[in-house]
């Protein structure tokens, strides 16, 4: 049986929504046939929700030169490093994940139990009884319970980013930061990616795996036609959250 609401009720909850509806909607009526604004190339560093981070560093040490030496101390190399090293530098960052998960459980329980008591002679009361049953106590009880459980899961995401050092941490770490957006018609795709990196992580063609990524942050979606469809409207989702069945 569907839940039925009073008038009054309808119109609150209608009048409330429209605020919120409002909001996100603005955006969109804007861009009624035509496809999906990008955003402006903008500094990474200054992006929003983006802040500096703050972690446990060792002790530096100043570097020791050395006299008649054609070694620099803190250099990694005679030729240049083309690979990133410095807060404004660009690295890319390969995506490559390929997760499966698998987990299956059966259980299974049976018990029986029997208890019987009876007295052969008992003062010839046992005579008395209807019957002449001598079987004072009988019983018999049992139960079982049969579960079983199965989860798999298969996800798979390859992906090339070019992320721009943000921070340079004091023990020689770099931040991070970078996001690509592609349109195809109507439709956008966005990657975001963002993490701390070692330098010595970075390879002779300056990408790094994604694995090497500490703190990790990878997000890969998109807006459009497409996703409107997939996405499930605001009262839907709204009444998906305080509707108790």
């Amino acid at each position: 049986m569907s839940p039925t609401f009073p008038a009054s009720l309808r119109a609150a909850l209608l009048l409330g929504l429209l605020p919120l509806a409002a909001c996100g909607n603005l955006s969109r009526l804007s861009e009624i046939g035509s496809a999906p604004a990008m955003a402006p190339i903008e500094n990474p560093g200054m992006a929003e929700g983006l802040r500096n981070i703050s972690m446990p560093m060792p002790a530096r040490q100043a570097p020791i030169p050395e006299s008649n030496s054609l070694w620099q101390p803190g250099s990694r190399t005679f030729l240049r490093d083309q690979r990133a090293a410095g807060v404004g530098d660009l690295v890319t960052v390969l995506v490559q994940i390929t997760d499966r998960a698998a987990l299956e459980n059966t259980t299974e329980r049976s018990r029986n139990n029997n208890e019987s008591l009876g007295i052969g002679r008992l003062l010839g009361i046992q005579t008395r009884l209807p019957g002449g049953n001598s079987d004072l106590i009988d019983a018999t009880s049992g139960s079982g319970s049969t579960g079983s459980g199965s989860i798999k899961r298969t996800e798979s995401v390859t992906l090339r980013v070019a992320a721009t050092v943000v921070q340079q941490l004091p023990n020689g770490n770099l931040v991070v930061a970078g996001r690509q957006q592609v349109r195809v018609n109507h439709e956008l795709r966005e990657l975001q990616v963002s993490g701390v990196i070692r330098s010595q992580d970075i390879a002779s063609d300056n990408t790094v795996r994604h694995d090497r990524l500490a703190e990790a942050r990878i997000a890969y979606g998109g807006r459009g036609t497409v996703s409107d469809v997939q996405t499930p409207r605001y009262g839907q989702q709204f009444l998906d959250v305080i509707l108790p069945f």
